[in-house]
């Protein structure tokens, strides 16, 4: 596989992604239509601006905004190479880093939407009110995503650089 063929791939997915990021709004928009599922105490409203009163927000960005990087990143890579004669090893490279960039993106659906509802299942109320156990779990599930989707735009951006020297 090529780096031309690669960024082309990165493209296709990053714009299936972007859809699944406009959907998940929608989750957003009904929650503030219907409002939440418990009660806001006290503890809620001081942690406000960190949650922006919807579980789902800070999925949805991570979502919209790592599917807009591929975007980017399966452009760089369709100019680069259309220039550039790269072996298949940067095309493996490329295609490993859009495996990862995607896994990532789909499991910050699961862990931030889905799991939602897991981790308040075994820990009820654990986003409206401070039961930490509950919220830890369920950031750190996200934030394996975020590590996972910044390893595979690594690999991406190495891959990148190492073609664009080759034009240079």
């Amino acid at each position: 596989m090529t780096q031309l063929d690669t960024g082309v791939r990165f493209v296709r997915t990053g714009s299936w992604l972007v859809l699944l990021g406009m959907v998940m709004s929608f989750g957003m928009v009904l929650h503030y239509v219907v409002g939440a599922q418990y009660g806001t105490g006290e503890e809620f409203l001081k942690n406000i601006t960190l949650w922006y009163a919807c579980p789902w927000t800070l999925s949805t960005a991570v979502v919209l905004l790592g599917s807009i990087g591929m975007l980017a990143v399966g452009a760089i890579m369709v100019v680069l190479g259309k220039h550039a004669s790269t072996g298949a090893t940067e095309g493996r490279r490329g295609e490993l880093a859009r495996l990862l960039c995607t896994i990532a993106l789909v499991g910050m659906f699961l862990t931030g939407y889905v799991g939602y509802f897991v981790v308040d299942h075994l820990w009820p109320m654990f986003y409206y009110l401070p039961v930490k156990d509950g919220k830890n779990v369920w950031l750190f599930m996200q934030l394996a995503c975020l590590v996972l989707y910044a390893i595979g735009l690594l690999i991406a951006f190495n891959s990148i650089r190492r073609v664009s020297y080759s034009l240079a």
